[in-house]
């Protein structure tokens, strides 16, 4: 098994990796019939020397390796043919702006294994950097309240070495009353209460939070059943309502009214409801005026004043209620936004570790058994064809949607 860790060349430029340095040499020194290489790049979290130091060899030629780790999507000009390619390559929900990723990969006979697809017999992803974007997205809606109160300023975590820097901004924060409604339970929104949790900020019940008030500031976070409904169903049933969402209805009402902060870390499918609608937004009883969108779907969605993705070098922009545009963050009239979509890459070298301790102990062993199902499951094109998990994409692949 020959791995080589590729530079990132999608724009704007990725600097997280698949492994680091010191993961590189234990894989090595436990497994002396693999062999590692990385691809030279000037932009990555960890300096080529930093790999040189652990013994790694570094170079720019990568084609002789039959097995090629990425984070992002790779230009196809860039792909080898009858390669190996494990990346996030956004396919699989037929993204347009892939669709000539996929194209080339068919006709190049690559194996396209997605990170996303990467999965437990029970659907439960393996490896994810989901725990980051969480992490950071949080500290983000934290920024907000000083930038927007005047009250207190840390600076930007891309700003930080490494988390352990950042928490010591924590001791610039002042909390005031505020209220903070949390979306979701999984990867994503148990790093952002993490955070939370960090900063000391009580976490309270849903009901208690809509319904009291508190004298410190706190948080909420909520569960598909605290935030859906579905009519003459006695209780909330989550295999059911994964299946059938249109069926069901939004509970979040309560929570536009008593909260001030939304951190919003649920997946959008275009057949949930939507959590709240641009008019109830303008009206005066709509009480959240900051949102800290981690998972950055782009209206329509769940969140309609999430207009557009915004960057790690200019998190924030502001959403006119009335005029339903894009207006300028921390004024009297807006809601402020925080929608940036590579969330992970502003503290990249601990996602990063965190991302290589799940490779290595996950799914390294299942690449070297011969008929891992777990990698039958998440390899989307093999042999120059789309593999029987991902025909539902041969429309998409073809051009014809």
């Amino acid at each position: 098994m020959k791995i080589g860790i590729l530079k990132e060349t999608k724009t704007p430029q990725d600097n997280r990796v698949p492994l680091t340095p010191s993961q590189c040499a234990i894989l090595k020194e436990e497994n002396p019939e693999m062999e590692i290489y990385v691809q030279s790049c000037t932009y990555r979290c960890y300096t080529d020397d930093e790999y040189r130091y652990q013994g790694i060899e570094v170079k720019e030629d990568l084609s002789d390796c039959n097995i090629l780790l990425g984070v992002k999507e790779i230009p196809v000009q860039f792909l080898f043919p009858n390669k190996t390619y494990i990346i996030f390559s956004h396919v699989i929900k037929k993204q347009p702006h892939n669709r000539k990723l996929l194209q080339a990969v068919l006709e190049k006979n690559i194996r396209l294994i997605d990170w996303e697809t990467l999965t437990d017999e029970k659907g439960k992803r393996l490896i994810a950097f989901g725990r980051w974007a969480g992490i950071v997205g949080a500290y983000h809606a934290i920024r907000m309240i000083g930038l927007k109160n005047n009250s207190f300023t840390i600076k930007p975590m891309s700003a930080c070495h490494n988390f352990k820097e950042a928490q010591e901004e924590f001791a610039k924060v002042k909390l005031s009353k505020l209220k903070i409604v949390l979306t979701g339970t999984g990867r994503v929104s148990n790093g952002a209460a993490f955070l939370l949790n960090l900063l000391h900020i009580k976490r309270v019940a849903p009901y208690n939070f809509c319904y009291n008030e508190f004298d410190e500031m706190v948080y909420t976070q909520l569960s598909s059943g605290d935030m859906y409904h579905k009519e003459g169903a006695e209780k909330f049933d989550r295999d059911d309502f994964h299946k059938h969402p249109e069926q069901y209805k939004s509970n979040f009402y309560p929570f536009t009214k008593t909260a001030d902060i939304l951190i919003n870390g649920v997946y959008w499918d275009k057949r949930i409801p939507v959590f709240f609608s641009k008019e109830e937004m303008s009206a005066k009883d709509f009480s959240i005026k900051q949102i800290a969108d981690i998972t950055c779907d782009v209206a329509p969605s769940s969140v309609p004043s999430t207009l557009r993705t915004s960057t790690i070098e200019k998190p924030y922009y502001g959403y006119d209620v009335h005029r339903e545009m894009e207006g300028e963050p921390f004024q009297s009239a807006v809601v402020d936004v925080m929608a940036i979509d590579n969330l992970p890459n502003e503290l990249p070298r601990d996602a990063s570790e965190d991302f290589g301790n799940m490779l290595m102990s996950r799914i390294l062993p299942e690449l070297k058994k011969q008929d891992s199902k777990i990698i039958h499951h998440a390899t989307i094109a093999v042999d120059g064809k789309l593999n029987e998990p991902y025909l539902y994409l041969t429309d998409y692949a073809a051009g014809s949607v």
